[in-house]
């Protein structure tokens, strides 16, 4: 039971890396177009993208499904 929770988080962790890193470096500026944001802003915004990557991924396709007029999100 231990080894499966640990590969949940560990999962759950590899998940969050990995689109926290293509959301600072890409999604930013989708979700936020009118913002100018800064490295160190990104920087900034990496681990709570990573621990909350199930929310920024679902904001992140509600601001692409908005930008391509005539898809539903």
């Amino acid at each position: 039971m231990a080894i499966i929770l640990f590969y949940g988080l560990a999962l759950y962790a590899l998940c969050g890396i990995v689109i926290g890193v293509a959301f600072v470096t890409v999604g930013v500026a989708q979700v936020l177009p009118h913002a100018s944001v800064t490295t160190p802003a990104r920087i900034l915004w990496l681990p709570g993208a990573a621990i909350l990557w199930p929310y920024v991924l679902t904001r992140w396709r509600q601001a692409r499904a908005v930008a391509k007029p005539g898809t539903a999100p």
